[in-house]
């Protein structure tokens, strides 16, 4: 693959608790991160676009088609034990954060699966826009692990009632491409036709 190394989902580690997650690095490849850096959507609107939404080219093009390969479904569906490749998927970009961004939730049930992969080159912010895998919908402060949002780190969990996770509120650049393996062909236009809302109502209402 030219731009994603599988190695980093098969050497990750897996975890069980609170809930199942694999959390690794390297998911780039190094002599790609240049020009996946330099073709990534020049998004002007905050929060998450589709695919179809994004203006997509280049090597960011080739990212996106290994994202959505059989290849990426086939490791996480041996990672996880698990097979998704019956699961429709939805693939989603977000290069611009907000503070209301982040408040703990655990997905909906919707979801079979959520992979993020950031592309950021380092992160300053403290705590802030880390997400943390939570232990519960009360605190981020009662946390598993905390996910640098560093270029190649790479975060995989099964949706479950307890998959609590978010983040501190941040604003500003925070790139991040997520992969959504959803429940049905319904679902998924769902969640297509409420994405094209929320991106006509923050034209309109700029937020």
């Amino acid at each position: 693959m030219q731009t994603v190394d599988l190695s980093a989902i098969r050497e990750a580690d897996l975890s069980h608790e609170p809930y199942d997650f694999l959390l690794g690095s390297d998911f780039l490849r190094r002599e790609a991160i240049a020009e996946l850096r330099e073709d990534f959507p020049n998004l002007t609107k905050p929060g998450y676009l589709t695919v179809g939404e994004a203006d997509v080219g280049g090597l960011f093009r080739r990212f996106i088609d290994e994202l959505e390969g059989p290849e990426l479904t086939e490791e996480l569906s041996r990672r996880f034990d698990l097979d998704l490749h019956p699961f429709p998927r939805i693939t989603t970009i977000m290069r611009r954060s907000q503070p209301r961004y982040g408040a703990i939730h655990t997905d909906g049930p919707s979801k079979v699966m959520t992979m993020l992969v950031y592309m950021n080159d380092a992160w300053s912010a403290d705590e802030s826009g880390r997400l943390r895998v939570l232990r519960d919908s009360k605190s981020f402060d009662d946390y598993v692990i905390e996910v640098p949002p560093t270029m190649g780190t790479v975060f995989a969990f099964l949706r479950s009632d307890k998959s609590w996770h978010g983040h501190k509120p941040f604003s500003g650049e925070r790139r991040v491409v997520q992969v959504a393996w959803v429940r049905s062909a319904e679902d998924l236009e769902r969640k297509q036709r409420r994405n094209r809302l929320a991106q006509v109502l923050k034209g309109v209402f700029g937020r």
